[in-house]
């Protein structure tokens, strides 16, 4: 027997997704020497918690139902999917993000350690979008998904900067 997997549990996943990024940027500008990278961190970290702001947004706005499954998932598949992606793989809930800093790491590292989280964030967010069920909600996820590829180009960029 399946339990549904209700709005409420997947904003909620995609708000700690994103309050992670944020402790992730923020730690890594506290690691680094460099005023320029210091202030490029904390614009990311900026960046996350808007995200996490439209995340709780559209949790709120879907409170009155919260307890209404956002689809039919007899086999709770999708629940599994992006539980494990929330809780595992995209900056993961469980861990501290301080243990992701040795200090030892080079700015480089640190660029390639968050281009894969944004990745997987993406990844996330494309199973959330499937799962919204209003237009508007898939509009908003969209949206951020968009800006997390910006986040990849941005941090690309900074990553091919470093190599010259």
């Amino acid at each position: 027997m399946s339990e549904p997997f209700g709005a409420d549990d997947v904003f909620a996943m995609a708000e700690k997704i994103e309050k992670n990024g944020a402790e992730f940027y923020r730690k890594a500008s506290q690691k680094s020497n460099d005023p320029q990278t210091k202030e490029l961190f904390e614009g990311l970290a900026k960046w996350e918690l808007s995200h996490r702001e439209i995340f709780a947004t559209m949790r709120n706005e879907y409170a009155a139902d919260k307890d209404a499954p956002l689809i039919f998932d007899p086999e709770s598949e999708a629940g599994m999917y992006l539980k494990a992606m929330a809780d595992g793989h995209v900056f993961d809930v469980s861990v501290d993000v301080s243990k992701f800093f040795s200090g030892k790491e080079t700015t480089k590292d640190i660029f390639k350690t968050a281009l894969k989280m944004e990745r997987d964030s993406i990844i996330f967010y494309l199973g959330l979008k499937d799962v919204v069920a209003s237009t508007t909600g898939k509009e908003k996820v969209s949206d951020i998904i968009n800006e997390e590829m910006r986040h990849i180009a941005f941090l690309n960029k900074q990553l091919m900067s470093l190599q010259k």
